[in-house]
C-alpha cells in the first residue's frame, strides 16, 4: 500500500491519519509537541501538591457534528463523551431559563421551552421565530450570505437589541468564535440550521468526560493500525524535485513517502515554502478557577450580559472553567486582572462565589485559536488539493464546508484523505454528509 506523511497532530491531521490508516495506507504522523490534539488538547499544570491536568479550553460538540462523532468512533472513545439535553441560560442575579426539546417534531421541537424563556420578552421571541423561519427559507436561496455579516442579516430581519445580545450573539459567538459584525452570515445560518432546526436531537451538547488528550491516547490508535505517531518531531521544511515533494524534513531527518499532507496552521505554510491564505485570527480565553468549596451544581451554563460567556463545571462545583470567545478585549489584559474579572462576574450568577476562597487560577489565551470567519473570506480558504500533485492540505481553515470547529477540522482531514486516495488510484469516501 502507498505511504503517507502527515505533518501536524491536531484534529485535522489525526482525522487524516485515522481515515488513511483504516484504508490500509501506511501513515507516519509528525507532531512538534509531546502530545496530540493541537488546540483541542490537555496538559498537566506544573507545581502544586496535586498536579492538575487541564484542557487548554473547553471544547464541546453537538449531535450534528457527524464527522467528529465518526472520528471518535474510529478511536473507540465515543463513550467518553456525555451528551446533555438542556441549555441553561443564566441572568445576572441567578435567574435560570432552560431550552430543551419537547414532544413536537423538528423544527417545532423547541416551541414549548422557547415560549418559557424568561430572559426574552414577547417581542424578542416573535422576532426570533420569524428569523428562524427565514433561515429555513433563505439558506439555499440567497447568494450573498458569504458577503454580508450575520449582524447585517439580523438587522435586516428587524431583530430587537435584546434578542441580538442575549440570544443570537450568545449562541453564535461561542459556536464560531467571532463577533456578529465580523461573522459571515452563512456560518450563522449553518449553526442554527444544523444545530437547532434540522433534527430534534441535533442540538444536544457533548462534553468529554475525560481530559481531551485522553481521547487520542496511544491505545486508541491500536485499533486503527498502519499509523505511527512521532511526537516532539517538528516539521521543518519540504524538499522538492521535479515538481513534486521529494521528502519532508521532520524531527531533524529526511522523511520520505508517496504522499504528503500538511495539517499545520495556515500561518506555518510560509516556512514550508507554500503560500498562506490571507486569513485573520480570532482569540479564545479560558480561565480555570479552583475554589475551596462548591459554587454550583450545574454542569454548565451560558452567562448573559457579561464578559464571561460560558461556565463549565469541571469538578464537583469547586473547579470551574469560564470561557470568553472572540476575546480580543482580554488579549492584552494582565493575568491577574482577567482572573479578578472572571471571579467578580461569576459571583453575579453564583452567589456562593462570594463566600468561597479562590485557591488557584490559570489563564489560557489562545490568540490564534481560530481563523476569523469574516465576510468575503470563504474564497480564500483553499481546498485539499494543491498545485503539487503529491501534496495535500488539511486544517479547519481549509474549505471544509464548516467554520473553525472540531467538526470542521475532522471534515478537512477526511477530505484530504479522500484526495490522497483519489491520487493513489484507490477512491474512497470518508466524509459523512451533514444531517440537513
Amino acid at each position: 500500500m502507498p505511504s503517507v506523511i502527515v505533518a501536524g497532530g491536531g484534529l485535522a491531521g489525526l482525522a487524516t491519519a485515522a481515515a488513511l490508516g483504516s484504508a490500509g495506507f501506511h501513515v507516519n504522523l509528525f507532531e512538534a509537541r509531546p502530545f496530540l490534539g493541537g488546540r483541542a488538547t490537555s496538559y498537566e499544570l506544573p507545581g502544586g501538591e496535586r498536579p492538575e491536568t487541564i484542557d487548554n479550553c473547553q471544547h464541546i460538540l453537538l449531535r450534528c457534528c457527524v464527522n467528529l462523532l465518526d472520528f471518535y468512533a474510529r478511536l473507540g472513545v465515543s463513550a467518553d463523551v456525555r451528551f446533555y439535553r438542556e441549555f441553561v441560560f443564566l441572568e445576572p442575579g441567578g435567574r435560570r431559563s432552560v431550552l430543551r426539546a419537547g414532544v413536537l417534531p423538528a423544527p417545532l421541537h423547541f416551541s414549548g421551552s422557547f415560549a418559557g424563556l424568561k430572559f426574552l420578552g414577547l417581542r424578542d421571541k416573535m422576532g426570533i421565530a420569524r428569523a428562524m423561519l427565514a433561515i429555513r427559507r433563505e439558506r439555499l436561496k440567497r447568494n450573498d450570505l458569504d458577503r454580508i455579516s450575520m449582524l447585517d442579516w439580523l438587522r435586516e430581519k428587524r431583530q430587537t437589541e435584546r434578542a441580538i445580545r442575549r440570544f443570537w450573539s450568545q449562541v453564535l459567538v461561542s459556536a464560531i468564535n467571532e463577533d456578529l459584525d465580523r461573522m459571515a452570515a452563512r456560518h450563522g445560518f449553518q449553526v442554527f440550521w444544523l444545530g437547532f432546526l434540522a433534527r430534534r436531537d441535533s442540538y444536544e451538547m457533548g462534553v468529554p468526560d475525560v481530559p481531551l488528550g485522553e481521547l487520542y491516547n496511544v491505545r486508541a490508535w491500536e485499533g486503527i493500525g498502519n499509523v505511527t505517531l512521532h511526537l516532539r518531531a517538528p516539521v521543518e521544511r519540504l524538499e522538492m524535485a521535479q515538481g513534486r515533494v521529494r521528502c519532508m524534513v521532520a524531527g531533524g531527518a529526511e522523511q520520505s513517502a508517496d504522499f504528503y499532507v500538511s495539517a499545520l496552521p495556515f500561518e506555518r505554510l510560509g516556512a514550508l515554502g507554500l503560500d498562506a491564505p490571507a486569513l485573520g485570527h480570532s482569540p479564545i480565553t479560558g480561565i480555570h478557577l479552583w475554589f475551596d468549596r462548591s459554587i454550583t451544581d450545574l454542569p454548565h451554563a451560558t452567562l448573559l450580559d457579561r464578559t464571561i460567556q460560558w461556565m463549565y463545571n469541571k469538578g464537583d462545583g469547586r473547579y470551574v472553567l469560564v470561557v470568553v470567545s472572540a476575546s480580543r478585549g482580554l488579549v492584552e489584559m494582565p493575568r491577574q486582572d482577567a482572573i479578578e474579572l472572571a471571579v467578580r462576574e461569576l459571583a453575579e450568577f453564583f452567589p456562593a462565589v462570594r463566600e468561597a476562597s479562590l485557591e488557584k487560577a490559570h489563564v489560557v489565551k489562545e490568540v490564534r485559536a481560530t481563523f476569523s470567519a469574516a465576510p468575503d473570506t470563504e474564497l480564500l480558504r483553499p481546498g485539499a488539493r494543491t498545485e503539487i500533485p503529491n501534496l495535500f492540505l488539511a486544517g479547519d481553515w481549509t474549505r471544509s464546508g464548516w467554520p473553525a470547529t472540531m467538526e470542521g477540522a475532522v471534515r478537512s482531514g477526511y477530505l484530504a484523505a479522500e484526495a490522497v486516495c483519489a491520487a493513489a488510484g484507490q477512491p474512497a469516501r470518508f466524509v459523512i454528509p451533514d444531517i440537513g
